[in-house]
């Protein structure tokens, strides 16, 4: 029986225009789907608004969350004025918004009269954009003739208790799909799943953090065994470059598991790889494509996509970066260097995006966000004194404002000369670059330049290697 689960993303469903949209495209491929299941986000920006009202209330203002309140009170009011629904469903979606928006309101004044927004009071306060969405959607839904039920995810996705990065209990997630929401599929029922959050196994609300609506759609397409899972945004598919750096960028028609993490790690925005594991791991296809411009292919992702030898599918940058450099002659042939300055990088909690290291063992350089710099190379010091004092280690230091800008694709792996056409394009270019890493995977091959560089960089690597060669 063939399955088919559909996310909608925020700005897919962002206003009552964009929810007929959606509605529209349910409507077309519940007529030729045997089964069916809608994923919804919030409205864009509600989750946001959510999140500021909550934090303001905990930072001691009784005033702003009621603002907030007031805002998205008229925001979904207008969004169920506009849709042509039955005075009936505009009746009990009204009555609904308004039970959503008074339980925030309560959060928020209980927030403030402790002075604290836990991790579990911010999950069940950020579920509420979700919640009411579903809401509105299976309305639509059912105004266009199809059965429809919201389902609150509290009631399928059973996870842990690590609260706003929720992790799935997969096991116990079927059975709760397998129990309550086969048994709707099974009555040709539409359900629309609140994405984004689950409940812990004593019914406790969570959210399933960055990603969590692709999650979502990602967890429910492995515990039905799904055919595949499209994810609708507000683009044609995954591009080869960020259009506003390279406007000739065009949409990817096919990637494979491994793209897409090299893709995201490196800064694209597109999915990113822990939500779409479960899907990674069955082998569904997922595909990524546009509620404006539904009739457009999309991009196809798979365990394996179409690869020709030495393609770049995809060039990406990372801002906001530095370059750190631990250097020193009494470096060389010394053990434990490198697992020292790693360790003191830890223990400040950064993020290492890249590492080079010279073939003569004198440099460690890595990039952090450079925000972390302060604190890491004061940790890197106070953790390596005695080789400061002694010069074995010259100095710790970092070059600030660096990008990195990374070539994807697995036609890269194996394929001799992609790195020479790159590093020619570049210097072509009169672009400098300060480091180079290449991952154990082969799929992808990062750089480092200074920031005023960026942008021409990805510029002639899309224009001399990628469009070269035929992808794009």
């Amino acid at each position: 029986m063939h399955s088919l689960v559909m996310k909608f993303g925020g700005t897919s469903v962002g206003s009552s225009e964009a929810l007929v949209q959606a509605a529209a495209i349910v409507q077309e491929q519940a007529g030729l789907q045997e089964r069916l299941i809608v994923v919804v986000s919030a409205m864009s920006g509600v989750t946001d608004s959510l999140i500021r009202g909550a934090r303001t209330a905990a930072s001691g203002d009784d005033q702003s969350y009621r603002g907030i309140v007031t805002e998205l009170r008229v925001l979904h009011y207008r969004a169920v004025d506009a849709l042509s629904l039955t005075d009936a469903e505009r009746t009990q979606l009204l009555a609904a918004v308004d039970e959503y928006l008074d339980e925030f309101s309560a959060f928020c004044h209980s927030v403030y009269i402790l002075g604290e927004a836990t991790a579990r009071a911010m999950d069940a306060i950020t579920s509420l954009g979700e919640r009411i969405n579903a809401r509105i959607m299976a309305a639509l839904l059912r105004q266009g003739g199809l059965r429809s039920e919201a389902v609150d995810a509290t009631d399928l996705i059973v996870t842990d208790d690590t609260f706003q990065n929720a992790v799935p209990l997969r096991d116990a997630t079927r059975i709760q799909v397998s129990e309550r929401l086969v048994p709707l599929l099974a009555e040709d029922v539409v359900p629309v799943v609140t994405g984004f959050i689950g409940a812990t196994e004593g019914g406790i609300t969570t959210t399933l953090g960055r990603g969590g609506s692709d999650f979502s759609a990602a967890i429910l397409g492995d515990c039905l065994d799904a055919d595949e899972v499209w994810t609708w945004t507000d683009v044609d598919g995954v591009m080869t470059a960020d259009p506003r750096m390279v406007p000739e960028a065009r949409v990817i028609p096919t990637l494979s598991y491994s793209e897409v993490s090299e893709l995201a790690y490196f800064g694209a925005k597109v999915l990113h790889p822990r939500t779409i594991r479960p899907v990674i791991e069955r082998g569904i296809p997922l595909w990524v494509k546009n509620t404006f411009n539904p009739r457009t292919p999309g991009t196809c992702i798979t365990r394996e996509s179409e690869s020709t030898p030495g393609t770049v599918k995809a060039v990406t940058a990372i801002m906001g970066l530095s370059l750190v450099t631990v250097e020193g002659r009494g470096m060389m042939g010394v053990p434990g260097i490198a697992a020292r300055t790693f360790s003191a990088v830890a223990s400040q909690g950064a993020s290492v995006l890249m590492i080079s290291q010279s073939s003569s063992e004198q440099s460690i350089c890595f990039v952090i966000p450079t925000e972390a710099v302060p604190p890491v190379i004061e940790s890197i010091e106070e953790e390596l004194v005695l080789e400061l004092s002694r010069r074995d280690v010259d100095r710790v230091w970092s070059l600030d404002d660096v990008v990195i800008v990374s070539a994807v694709g697995t036609g890269i792996r194996g394929t001799p000369g992609v790195a020479h056409r790159i590093f020619s394009a570049l210097g072509e270019g009169g672009i400098n670059v300060t480091a180079i890493a290449q991952g154990s995977s082969e799929c992808s091959i990062s750089l480092v330049v200074e920031a005023d560089a960026a942008a021409d960089a990805v510029q002639m690597i899309h224009r001399q290697v990628l469009l070269n060669n035929g992808t794009a």
